[in-house]
Protein backbone atom coordinates (compact mmCIF):
# COMPACT_ATOMS: atom_id res chain seq x y z
CA UNK A 1 0.00 0.00 0.00
CA UNK A 2 1.46 3.51 -0.78
CA UNK A 3 2.21 5.62 2.23
CA UNK A 4 0.05 8.40 3.19
CA UNK A 5 1.03 12.05 2.22
CA UNK A 6 1.84 13.65 6.07
CA UNK A 7 2.64 16.60 4.24
CA UNK A 8 -1.33 16.93 2.67
CA UNK A 9 -2.31 20.54 3.58
CA UNK A 10 -4.74 19.16 5.60
CA UNK A 11 -2.84 16.33 7.20
CA UNK A 12 -0.60 19.54 8.21
CA UNK A 13 -3.73 21.49 9.66
CA UNK A 14 -4.79 18.56 11.76
CA UNK A 15 -0.99 17.72 12.68
CA UNK A 16 -1.21 21.71 13.95
CA UNK A 17 -3.94 21.42 15.81
CA UNK A 18 -2.94 18.23 17.67
CA UNK A 19 -0.16 19.82 18.68
CA UNK A 20 -2.00 22.85 20.06
CA UNK A 21 -4.33 20.74 21.69
CA UNK A 22 -1.03 18.73 23.41
CA UNK A 23 0.39 22.19 24.74
CA UNK A 24 -2.35 23.47 26.25
CA UNK A 25 -3.38 20.50 28.08
CA UNK A 26 0.41 19.26 28.89
CA UNK A 27 -0.76 15.98 27.95
CA UNK A 28 2.51 14.22 27.07
CA UNK A 29 5.75 14.78 28.93
CA UNK A 30 9.06 13.34 28.62
CA UNK A 31 9.54 9.33 28.98
CA UNK A 32 5.48 8.90 28.39
CA UNK A 33 4.80 5.49 26.96
CA UNK A 34 1.39 6.67 25.13
CA UNK A 35 -1.66 3.77 24.09
CA UNK A 36 -3.23 5.05 21.64
CA UNK A 37 -6.50 2.98 21.50
CA UNK A 38 -7.72 2.49 17.53
CA UNK A 39 -10.95 1.30 16.38
CA UNK A 40 -9.95 0.84 13.18
CA UNK A 41 -11.87 3.96 12.05
CA UNK A 42 -11.14 7.12 10.36
CA UNK A 43 -10.46 9.17 13.85
CA UNK A 44 -8.00 6.91 15.95
CA UNK A 45 -6.25 6.25 12.74
CA UNK A 46 -5.31 9.77 11.62
CA UNK A 47 -4.49 10.43 15.53
CA UNK A 48 -2.17 7.61 15.33
CA UNK A 49 -0.48 8.50 12.13
CA UNK A 50 -0.22 12.28 13.10
CA UNK A 51 0.54 11.64 16.38
CA UNK A 52 3.72 9.59 14.96
CA UNK A 53 4.63 12.37 12.75
CA UNK A 54 4.39 14.81 16.19
CA UNK A 55 6.45 12.72 18.05
CA UNK A 56 9.90 12.37 15.58
CA UNK A 57 9.31 16.12 15.15
CA UNK A 58 9.24 16.41 19.26
CA UNK A 59 12.28 18.08 21.63
CA UNK A 60 10.76 16.13 24.33
CA UNK A 61 10.84 11.92 23.56
CA UNK A 62 8.09 9.35 24.40
CA UNK A 63 7.01 6.56 22.47
CA UNK A 64 3.95 5.26 21.22
CA UNK A 65 1.66 2.28 19.54
CA UNK A 66 -1.78 1.28 18.50
CA UNK A 67 -3.79 -1.32 20.60
CA UNK A 68 -6.90 -2.63 18.80
CA UNK A 69 -9.68 -4.76 20.70
CA UNK A 70 -11.07 -7.42 18.64
CA UNK A 71 -14.53 -8.13 20.33
CA UNK A 72 -15.05 -10.96 17.75
CA UNK A 73 -17.74 -8.66 16.31
CA UNK A 74 -18.87 -10.84 12.52
CA UNK A 75 -16.66 -9.43 10.01
CA UNK A 76 -13.87 -7.66 12.12
CA UNK A 77 -10.90 -8.62 10.06
CA UNK A 78 -7.99 -6.35 11.18
CA UNK A 79 -5.75 -7.87 9.19
CA UNK A 80 -5.68 -4.92 6.52
CA UNK A 81 -5.59 -2.47 8.63
CA UNK A 82 -2.82 -4.10 11.01
CA UNK A 83 -0.61 -4.40 7.73
CA UNK A 84 -1.43 -0.58 7.01
CA UNK A 85 -0.14 0.93 10.40
CA UNK A 86 3.12 -1.55 10.41
CA UNK A 87 3.99 -0.41 6.92
CA UNK A 88 4.07 3.33 8.39
CA UNK A 89 6.33 2.30 10.58
CA UNK A 90 3.69 2.23 13.97
CA UNK A 91 3.71 -0.49 16.73
CA UNK A 92 0.39 -2.33 16.70
CA UNK A 93 -0.56 -5.09 19.29
CA UNK A 94 -4.20 -6.37 19.71
CA UNK A 95 -5.97 -7.71 22.07
CA UNK A 96 -9.01 -10.18 21.78
CA UNK A 97 -12.29 -10.67 24.13
CA UNK A 98 -15.69 -11.95 23.00
CA UNK A 99 -17.74 -8.74 24.22
CA UNK A 100 -20.36 -9.14 21.18
CA UNK A 101 -21.64 -12.23 22.54
CA UNK A 102 -21.77 -10.76 25.92
CA UNK A 103 -23.72 -7.84 24.47
CA UNK A 104 -25.90 -9.30 22.12
CA UNK A 105 -26.89 -11.43 25.21
CA UNK A 106 -27.63 -8.73 27.78
CA UNK A 107 -28.74 -6.07 25.55
CA UNK A 108 -32.44 -7.32 24.09
CA UNK A 109 -33.67 -3.63 23.34
CA UNK A 110 -32.61 -0.64 22.98
CA UNK A 111 -28.80 0.44 21.60
CA UNK A 112 -25.50 -1.69 22.19
CA UNK A 113 -23.53 1.18 22.58
CA UNK A 114 -23.59 2.04 26.55
CA UNK A 115 -22.64 -1.68 27.69
CA UNK A 116 -20.27 -2.50 24.49
CA UNK A 117 -18.11 0.77 25.13
CA UNK A 118 -17.90 0.06 29.03
CA UNK A 119 -16.51 -3.33 28.54
CA UNK A 120 -14.36 -2.10 25.96
CA UNK A 121 -12.78 0.83 28.11
CA UNK A 122 -12.21 -1.75 30.91
CA UNK A 123 -10.95 -4.12 28.94
CA UNK A 124 -8.03 -1.28 27.14
CA UNK A 125 -7.57 0.42 30.88
CA UNK A 126 -6.46 -2.88 32.13
CA UNK A 127 -4.29 -3.37 29.30
CA UNK A 128 -2.73 -0.23 29.68
CA UNK A 129 -2.24 -0.60 33.33
CA UNK A 130 -0.58 -3.95 33.09
CA UNK A 131 1.54 -3.03 30.07
CA UNK A 132 2.63 0.29 31.68
CA UNK A 133 1.71 2.77 29.91
CA UNK A 134 1.83 6.01 31.26
CA UNK A 135 -1.36 7.92 28.99
CA UNK A 136 -3.85 6.52 26.93
CA UNK A 137 -4.61 8.56 23.74
CA UNK A 138 -8.19 8.59 22.30
CA UNK A 139 -9.30 9.86 18.74
CA UNK A 140 -12.05 12.09 20.04
CA UNK A 141 -12.86 14.81 18.11
CA UNK A 142 -14.25 18.34 18.44
CA UNK A 143 -17.98 17.10 17.19
CA UNK A 144 -17.65 14.11 20.24
CA UNK A 145 -16.78 16.39 22.57
CA UNK A 146 -19.66 18.80 21.30
CA UNK A 147 -22.21 16.04 20.90
CA UNK A 148 -21.24 14.60 24.63
CA UNK A 149 -21.84 18.12 25.81
CA UNK A 150 -25.60 18.69 24.58
CA UNK A 151 -26.27 14.74 25.37
CA UNK A 152 -25.42 15.51 29.25
CA UNK A 153 -27.19 18.81 28.89
CA UNK A 154 -30.73 17.30 27.44
CA UNK A 155 -30.83 13.62 29.02
CA UNK A 156 -28.65 14.01 31.92
CA UNK A 157 -29.23 17.63 33.79
CA UNK A 158 -25.53 18.08 33.88
CA UNK A 159 -23.12 20.11 32.25
CA UNK A 160 -19.98 18.37 31.08
CA UNK A 161 -17.97 17.12 28.52
CA UNK A 162 -15.46 14.87 27.18
CA UNK A 163 -12.31 16.30 29.44
CA UNK A 164 -8.92 16.81 27.13
CA UNK A 165 -7.18 15.05 29.97
CA UNK A 166 -8.47 12.75 32.81
CA UNK A 167 -7.21 10.05 35.40
CA UNK A 168 -9.40 7.05 35.58
CA UNK A 169 -11.45 6.79 38.33
CA UNK A 170 -9.46 4.55 39.90
CA UNK A 171 -6.60 6.40 39.67
CA UNK A 172 -4.54 4.14 37.51
CA UNK A 173 -4.58 5.55 33.77
CA UNK A 174 -4.73 9.06 32.47
CA UNK A 175 -6.76 9.72 29.49
CA UNK A 176 -5.67 12.25 27.21
CA UNK A 177 -7.96 13.42 23.65
CA UNK A 178 -5.43 15.14 21.33
CA UNK A 179 -7.56 15.61 18.57
CA UNK A 180 -10.35 18.00 20.66
CA UNK A 181 -9.72 21.11 18.32
CA UNK A 182 -10.10 18.77 15.20
CA UNK A 183 -13.49 19.29 13.02
CA UNK A 184 -14.92 15.97 11.88
CA UNK A 185 -15.40 17.05 8.52
CA UNK A 186 -11.44 17.55 8.51
CA UNK A 187 -10.91 13.90 9.43
CA UNK A 188 -13.49 12.56 6.83
CA UNK A 189 -11.88 14.56 4.19
CA UNK A 190 -8.48 13.30 4.81
CA UNK A 191 -9.26 9.72 5.28
CA UNK A 192 -10.80 10.37 1.95
CA UNK A 193 -7.30 11.32 0.72
CA UNK A 194 -5.19 8.68 2.19
CA UNK A 195 -7.61 5.97 1.18
CA UNK A 196 -6.43 3.75 3.94
CA UNK A 197 -8.18 0.68 5.14
CA UNK A 198 -11.30 1.11 7.46
CA UNK A 199 -12.64 -1.21 9.96
CA UNK A 200 -16.38 -1.10 9.93
CA UNK A 201 -18.65 -1.48 13.37
CA UNK A 202 -21.35 -4.07 12.62
CA UNK A 203 -22.69 -3.54 15.87
CA UNK A 204 -23.34 -0.18 17.11
CA UNK A 205 -23.90 1.15 13.40
CA UNK A 206 -26.50 -0.88 12.71
CA UNK A 207 -29.19 0.48 14.94
CA UNK A 208 -30.70 3.72 14.47
CA UNK A 209 -32.45 6.66 16.27
CA UNK A 210 -29.21 6.83 18.56
CA UNK A 211 -29.39 10.13 20.86
CA UNK A 212 -25.88 10.65 19.93
CA UNK A 213 -26.90 10.60 16.20
CA UNK A 214 -29.59 13.20 16.92
CA UNK A 215 -27.01 15.54 18.38
CA UNK A 216 -25.18 15.29 15.57
CA UNK A 217 -28.11 16.21 13.08
CA UNK A 218 -29.34 18.97 15.23
CA UNK A 219 -25.49 20.64 14.99
CA UNK A 220 -25.13 20.18 11.27
CA UNK A 221 -28.80 21.85 11.15
CA UNK A 222 -27.32 24.86 12.95
CA UNK A 223 -24.21 24.99 11.42
CA UNK A 224 -26.04 26.30 8.37
CA UNK A 225 -27.17 29.06 10.24
CA UNK A 226 -23.73 29.57 12.14
CA UNK A 227 -21.18 28.64 10.27
CA UNK A 228 -18.73 29.20 13.37
CA UNK A 229 -21.35 27.77 16.01
CA UNK A 230 -18.52 24.87 16.66
CA UNK A 231 -15.14 26.91 17.03
CA UNK A 232 -17.42 29.15 19.48
CA UNK A 233 -19.08 25.96 21.33
CA UNK A 234 -15.28 24.59 22.19
CA UNK A 235 -14.54 28.32 23.23
CA UNK A 236 -17.02 28.56 25.59
CA UNK A 237 -16.37 25.39 27.37
CA UNK A 238 -12.98 26.90 28.26
CA UNK A 239 -14.45 30.26 29.24
CA UNK A 240 -16.85 28.84 32.37
CA UNK A 241 -18.58 32.02 34.36
CA UNK A 242 -19.31 30.27 37.60
CA UNK A 243 -21.34 32.80 39.19
CA UNK A 244 -23.56 33.02 35.44
CA UNK A 245 -24.56 29.33 36.38
CA UNK A 246 -26.78 28.05 38.87
CA UNK A 247 -24.53 25.69 40.43
CA UNK A 248 -24.09 26.44 44.27
CA UNK A 249 -21.31 24.42 44.84
CA UNK A 250 -19.17 26.46 42.18
CA UNK A 251 -20.43 29.55 43.49
CA UNK A 252 -21.33 30.91 46.69
CA UNK A 253 -24.54 32.91 46.22
CA UNK A 254 -25.39 33.09 50.02
CA UNK A 255 -22.70 35.29 50.36
CA UNK A 256 -24.11 37.86 48.39
CA UNK A 257 -26.50 40.75 50.15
Amino acid sequence: MKPVNRDHPLAVKIRKQITQALSDYNMIAHGDKVMICVSGGKDSSILTILLEEIRKRAEIKFTIAAVILDQKQPGFDVMNFKNWLESEGIEFHMIEKDTYSVVKEKVTTGVYCSLCSKMRRAILYDYAFEHKYSKMALGHHRTDLIETTMLNMFYTGNVSTMPAKLRSDDGRNIVIRPMMYVAESDLIQLATEWGFPVIPCNLCGSQEGMKRKKMKNLISELEKEIPNLSASFITALQNVKPSHLLDKNLYDFEKLP
